[in-house]
């Protein structure tokens, strides 16, 4: 079954020449004097004049550094508003750009320029690659022409991540239908502290801001001190988040009426959102979440709940301007309610990867793999019960992750949760779970493991006797973890999504410890 929905078509098909030209109207029509960009913490704006010019200005400099268009540019950028204008003037001029984590260790910066074989690179500060220095003016590498837009890793939590090459016309498209989806105007303020080397920034938050003609206000990363302070300050209409910076809100002091006047609404993107964490942040904030499901290979948003409409916790909404089906293994569409793989299709989705590997996830007909597992219910609400390569196999019976660890996620001292399969000599694999307990530093915050002390320690608390209490009420015997297990840290990456990849399941166990 697949639907068609919620901003199908929305937006113009647009090339390069589209973002370029849509810069340039914002930058010498009547608004060009008010702010585009602000910092969240010192205040220093970005105006859309200032971009029009920037624009200009990086294309005389990309041209006289023999950086012509196709050519790819790599961005090790730190300050967050300086990456957004080179960013936006280098897929606006025709150019890829290669976003790279400015912050990186100098031996990951040189990994990535070997595999990307940049053109040009642009960093404004001095960084050590172990090869060579790059200086803040910029370094000429030796790559090839890659078509212009931006070229960016997959964000795989199980495998190697792919390189997704999405073009200007693609970003504005899927920006477009956003913009239009979350009713942004000229009025709105978002606030945005996830990295901008992701698409979601990217797209949800640059572009997004850009199309429709609003301000964003820009963090290098999240702060929970001071939070609702610095929301009220700058006027924040909407705030672009990850499940981690919720469920961090959710647990701290609840905001005032004043402190969250203008907010209409939260955005949740780029992982699972617990329906506890949902719950709980609506009820300590009264601000409605729009929780929404996209991936970089759709160039962001593939779905979303409507805002100011009927939101439904545990989904990730209706199809926006992206059609989805669910098939079964033999690639046949499923009815509503069936549970199956998800495809996708549109002309936000990639029809190819940059290089060769991850070919085989696309089908006829224009239809793209995207590993997750989820159902359509009766009115078109996509919700997803886990990765294609999550499932475990317990004696043939199937088990999800996702629905064991929203058991365990409800516990308000469990901050991340991962379930996972354990060898077992008889069955093949039984479930078993890993939490980590929340804290004044845990989530987006943190910036290494806060070790908290052997997990007897937790156990004398009775945290892992409740935790085994609630799976027995709340699952089928099979799907019970057969351990739980506190540890002090649960590996994620930057936008908050569990690396399952880097979990070590242990060693197998016997016929007798099965759930």
């Amino acid at each position: 079954m697949r639907t068609h929905a919620d901003g199908a078509g929305i937006g113009r098909t647009a090339g390069t020449d589209g973002l370029f030209e849509l810069i340039a109207r914002r930058g010498t029509g009547p608004a060009a004097g008010r702010a585009y960009l602000t910092s969240a913490r010192t205040g220093r704006q970005v105006t859309y004049e200032d971009l029009a010019h920037a624009v200009h200005d990086w294309l005389g400099e990309f041209d006289r550094r023999g950086a012509h268009p196709g050519s790819r540019v790599a961005l090790a950028v730190a300050d967050p508003l300086d990456f957004a204008a080179v960013f936006l003037a280098t897929v606006a001029t025709g150019r890829c750009a290669v976003p790279l984590p400015a912050r990186a260790p100098g031996p990951e910066l040189a990994r990535s320029l070997a595999t990307l074989t940049p053109d040009l690179v642009v960093a404004d500060h001095a960084i050590t690659t172990g090869q060579r220095a790059l200086t803040p003016d910029a370094w000429g590498g030796g790559g090839g022409g890659a078509g212009g837009g931006v070229l960016l890793a997959s964000s795989g939590t199980t495998g190697t991540p792919k390189q997704v090459l999405l073009d200007a016309g693609r970003l504005l498209h899927v920006a477009t239908a956003i913009a239009r989806h979350h009713q942004l105007t000229a009025a709105d303020v978002g606030f945005n502290s996830l990295p901008l080397v992701h698409v979601n920034a990217e797209v949800v938050g640059l572009l997004a801001t850009l199309v429709a003609g609003g301000e964003l206000v820009l963090d290098e990363r999240f702060h929970r001190k001071g939070f609702w302070n610095l929301v009220q300050s700058r006027g924040v209409t909407w705030i672009n988040a990850v499940p981690a910076i919720l469920a961090i809100l959710a647990r701290g002091p609840a905001p005032s009426a004043a402190q969250t006047r203008t907010v209409r609404f939260a955005r949740s993107a780029s992982a699972p959102l617990p329906a506890a964490v949902l719950i709980a942040f609506e009820a300590r904030t009264g601000l409605p979440v729009v929780e929404t499901y996209g991936m970089t290979e759709a160039a962001s948003q593939i779905t979303a709940n409507p805002v100011g409409g009927r939101r439904r916790p545990g989904s990730v909404g209706r199809p926006v301007g992206t059609e989805v089906r669910i098939v079964d293994e033999d690639g046949r569409p499923l009815g509503r309610g069936q549970v199956g793989r998800v495809q996708i299709r549109g002309r936000g989705v990639i029809s190819a990867y940059a290089t060769q590997a991850g070919d085989d996830l696309f089908r006829p007909g224009g239809w793209l793999e995207t590993g997750d597992l989820g159902q359509l219910d009766t009115d078109g609400y996509l919700f997803l019960v886990g990765r294609t390569d999550d499932v475990i196999n317990r004696g043939g019976e199937k088990i999800f992750p996702r629905e064991v660890e929203e058991v365990l996620l409800a516990d308000a001292r469990v901050a991340r949760a991962v379930v996972y399969g354990l060898p077992h000599e008889v069955l093949g694999q039984v479930p078993a779970a890993r939490v980590q307990l929340a804290g004044p530093a845990d989530g987006a915050e943190r910036r290494a493991p806060h070790r908290r002390g052997p997990a007897a320690a937790a156990a004398a608390h009775g945290l892992l006797a409740d935790l085994s209490e609630r799976c027995a009420a709340q699952l089928d015997r099979h799907k019970r973890p057969v351990r739980i297990e506190v540890v002090d840290d649960i590996p994620v990456g930057q936008t908050g999504k569990v690396l399952r990849r880097l979990i070590e399941p242990g060693q197998a166990v016997d016929g007798s410890e099965a759930a």
